[in-house]
């Protein structure tokens, strides 16, 4: 029976250590550790039909999104009370409004400026997906970028800031 339990107390400790040495083992170098800091935040973290983002530097939440089909980076406004697009996204999406097409007139921090107003066949988000989006399309000079606005997050089963995080669910 003493030899049992010296051997388990031999094999507890010998796990501790393996423990420590395979942590320091997957330990980045740190330079690489620098330059993880530097990023405005951590990735979102995607669960199914769910979607954790922590804020950025900036305060703000930054997500890269799916819009048919085209890979977009867009910033989280809920005070936007649609999606807007810069018209070089639009246009990597295949969404190139004529001229005339810009008949919106929205008040910005800038003052008022002409959209075109669009929808999207979706907008895919982590495990998320919104069908028919109504969005704007603005000219790149006047919207610095994207940002996915009440067109999508009121379409969720809930949305919440808390903690310097935004949690979505669909």
């Amino acid at each position: 029976m003493r030899a049992f339990l010296v051997l388990a107390v031999l094999l507890v400790v010998l796990g501790g250590y393996a423990a420590r040495f395979a942590d320091k083992a997957v330990v980045e170098h740190p330079q690489a550790q620098a330059a993880t800091a530097d990023n405005a935040a951590r990735e979102p973290v995607s669960s199914g039909r769910s979607l954790m983002v922590d804020a950025g530097r900036d305060g703000h939440f930054a997500v890269q999104s799916r819009v048919d089909g085209v890979f977009t980076d867009f910033m989280i406004d809920t005070g936007a009370s649609l999606v807007v697009l810069r018209e070089s996204d639009a246009a990597n999406a295949g969404l190139r409004p004529m001229p005339a097409e810009y008949t919106a007139v929205v008040s910005t921090a800038n003052g008022k400026v002409k959209a075109a107003p669009i929808k999207l066949d979706r907008i895919e988000v982590g495990g998320i997906t919104v069908y028919d989006v109504p969005a704007l399309v603005l000219p790149d000079d006047l919207l610095g970028k994207n940002l996915l606005g009440m067109a999508f997050l009121s379409r969720l089963r809930r949305y919440e800031v808390a903690d310097g995080r935004l949690v979505m669910e669909q």
